[in-house]
């Protein structure tokens, strides 16, 4: 399953830098693109404000 990031997103670009695939997206708060995510978790393990977990 995807990860997916939450309304506590403060878009400060730390996932961005860190995804293997690409699969975050700029935006008010970013996006995982599902269809891309390898459900790695590093982005997860980056994120200051804990916005990101896995999807349901």
């Amino acid at each position: 399953m995807a990860y997916v990031i939450s309304d506590d997103c403060i878009a400060c670009g730390s996932c961005i830098d860190e995804c293997p695939v690409g699969a975050i997206s700029e935006g008010d708060i970013y996006v995982i693109n599902p269809d891309e995510c390898t459900d790695c978790g590093t982005c997860a393990g980056i994120c200051p404000s804990e916005a990101i977990h896995e999807g349901n």
